[in-house]
């Protein structure tokens, strides 16, 4: 049975990291259910208030991660609000009209043509801010990822 429950724990957070490249997932649940079954199958007694203290201080890392990043490539290059709207639009929508690569291309076409039809921008400069806007999300994919990672050692560490 022990066999069952690691693999059910594992899946868990193979979904957590499966989020950042499939961002309707929601990872931070995932990761946090993986902890949650390892104390409903063996125990509780690993997770003191210092373990959900730090989780949780991860987690609110994991919001901002993904927030600022996209704000900060969508502004470097010269976005607005409506710019770094129509990226996470893109983000969101990308990879259901174009499988695989609309992870990359939706946040891009997003941002860009929010800049061409709200700000009135040049299409050099919304191409420029799309591509902030692609530079942003994989900067949030990475930080995100080694949060996560971090997450699951201190999990193993402690347990």
């Amino acid at each position: 049975m022990e066999a069952v429950y690691w693999t059910i724990i594992w899946l868990f957070f193979v979904g957590a990291f499966a989020s950042l490249v499939i961002p309707i997932l929601p990872g931070v649940l995932f990761m946090l259910g993986g902890f949650i079954l390892y104390g409903v199958f063996y125990s509780f007694e690993p997770f003191n208030w210092f373990f959900w203290g730090i989780q949780s201080m991860f987690v609110v890392l994991l919001f901002g991660a993904d927030y600022i990043a996209n704000i900060i490539g969508v502004k470097k290059y010269g976005g607005s609000k409506a710019g770094i709207w129509g990226s996470t639009i893109g983000l969101i929508v990308g990879p259901f009209v174009i499988p695989i690569v609309g992870i990359l291309v939706g946040p891009f076409i997003g941002a860009a043509i929010a800049e061409l039809l709200v700000n009135k921008k040049n299409l050099n400069d919304a191409i420029k801010i799309g591509f902030g806007s692609v530079v942003g999300f994989i900067s949030s994919v990475v930080t995100k990822g080694v949060i996560m990672a971090i997450m699951l050692v201190y999990f193993f560490l402690i347990i």
